[in-house]
């Protein structure tokens, strides 16, 4: 039997999954990762615990599952988005990961745009210029740590820096490169004009090659920390929103991906290049060759449900321990003894600024709508449609641009418990589907090597044929009524609140 390996550099933790062709995952291992936040806004991890988390998983992955070595005929990487790592020309880090969620960079962003401009942007990149990318930290560093930025031989991505321990390869593909906002979407390549523009050497940056290409090979060193051959290929994967979305067969138009881990996100496959005229969504460039996808982000989706299980949710985490279940399917059996719309409570989850459709850095969470008759249940349910009210106005700006979305497949978080995917579907008043794979990037990324090793003839093919519905959930017309109603309360609440976003500190 032939194997293959994903792995998947997350925020919250490094995950290795072992597959055979037909798609059944044999084994998966997960360790843990700490953030690091050295000041309010900012976001950093140290890469060295992605490597330690990788050659761990990596080792238990194997030994867990038999596999022999020999028969593992490719691995796949996918990672985290836009977190900038920067090594010296002794192939050593000079700090701490800065994260997609850091927040540091409005001045930079701003100074971007100026510099640039947004029609040049929109042309050049096909996006904005917001916080959470690439190029705004590369700034930041140039203007905060002169004397690390000098010191830059070479810019990577959180896979990337994977890549090169495991391979000694140093090089990107073009869907993690689209996110750095220096990359040239349309054309599928670095972006000379911009480059210039904003002063930053194009040698600092890696070749780029796309999703399925083979480019590296396991080394020696690697080889003896995990107990993989040495010469596995190991293909350029992609950033983790695509690699999840090929994990759950987004590989076709009509098929939108909703995405619930820390962040939320929202995915929509296209054939070619579409791009908002207000850039309130991205276009990337797919692990799909020569496709693309829309994405609209919510930055703390999960992560706001995770801030109420750990503030508020003591009583929730003490039963859960107890009884041996878990503490957010308790916060779901609470939320669902309330009735839609949480008598009037309405939740922004915009606990670390947002990126859709506001693309606003200071943007703060609120709860609005508090009355004396308003229970903890209340606010758990609000939790939950804020969060998913937020998803939807990514949806709802796809269906502007014209795409089609007959189908949403719901995968992380909001996929584990049926009151948050009947929600959905009532929210996005559209069938709501989960699917065989559950290992969302991983498993993608692991497709993706089968693709490159000559496992699979074409991505899209492997996909439909291995990822299968499993549960399909449709809307009921009565209650996607009722939810519109506060939906479009919730649409008007965050213009009321920006300036008074902007005048805390």
């Amino acid at each position: 039997m032939e194997y293959l390996i994903g792995i998947d550099i997350g925020t919250s933790g490094i995950k290795s999954i072992i597959i055979d062709r037909n798609g059944k995952v044999l084994g998966s291992k997960t360790a843990e990762l700490s953030l690091l936040i050295p000041q309010p806004l900012w976001a950093e991890q140290n890469p060295e615990d992605w490597w330690n988390g990788t050659v761990d998983t990596l080792r238990e992955v194997i030994k867990e599952t038999g596999v022999n070595p020999e028969d593992i005929k490719g691995i796949g990487l996918s990672g985290q988005m836009h977190s900038l790592v920067i090594i010296d020309k002794n192939k050593k880090v000079l700090r701490p990961a800065i994260l997609w969620c850091d927040n540091r960079t409005t001045p930079q962003r701003e100074w971007i745009t100026e510099k640039v401009g947004l029609e040049n942007l929109k042309r050049l990149v096909s996006n904005p210029p917001l916080e959470g990318f690439t190029a705004p930290k590369i700034i930041w560093v140039r203007d905060n740590e002169p004397h690390i930025y000098e010191k830059i031989d070479k810019i990577l991505l959180a896979k990337d820096y994977i890549r090169f321990h495991l391979t000694g390869e140093i090089a990107t593909e073009v869907s993690d490169a689209a996110g750095t906002i220096l990359f040239d979407v349309k054309k599928r390549e670095w972006s000379e004009e911009i480059l210039n523009l904003l002063d930053i050497p194009k040698e600092y940056l890696p070749p780029y090659f796309e999703s399925i290409d083979v480019i590296g090979k396991i080394n020696k060193k690697t080889s003896e920390l995990t107990g993989l051959k040495e010469g596995t290929p190991v293909v350029g994967g992609g950033a983790d929103n695509p690699c999840a979305a090929v994990g759950n067969g987004i590989v076709r138009e009509g098929r939108v991906q909703s995405s619930i881990g820390t962040s939320g996100t929202v995915v929509a496959h296209t054939n070619s290049v579409k791009v908002d005229p207000d850039m309130r969504l991205h276009t990337f460039c797919h692990t799909v060759p020569e496709k693309w996808y829309l994405m609209g982000v919510v930055l703390q989706a999960g992560g706001s449900l995770r801030w109420f299980r750990d503030t508020l949710g003591k009583e929730e985490i003490e039963i859960a321990k107890s009884e041996g279940t878990d503490p957010y399917d308790l916060l779901c059996q609470k939320a669902g003894k309330v009735p839609i719309g949480s008598n009037g409570l309405i939740f922004l989850p915009y606990l670390s600024g947002e990126r859709t459709p506001h693309q606003d850095g200071r943007a703060r969470g609120a709860l609005v709508g508090l009355t004396l008759t308003h229970q903890r249940e209340h606010l758990i349910r609000a939790v939950f449609e804020g969060i998913t009210f937020a998803m939807r106005d990514s949806i709802e700006i796809m269906r502007e641009l014209g795409v089609e979305v007959s189908q949403v497949r719901a995968t992380g978080g909001g996929a584990k418990n049926s009151f948050w995917i009947k929600m959905q579907a009532d929210v996005f008043n559209t069938e709501v589907v989960t699917v065989s794979s559950g290992e969302g990037p991983a498993f993608g990324a692991a497709l993706l090597a089968g693709t490159g090793a000559g496992i699979y003839s074409d991505v899209a093919e492997a996909a439909d044929e291995i990822i299968k519905p499993v549960e399909v959930c449709e809307p009921d017309p009565a209650n996607s009524k009722i939810y519109e109603e506060f939906y479009n309360i919730f649409k008007e609440t965050y213009p009321s609140l920006k300036d008074i976003y902007s005048k805390i500190p």
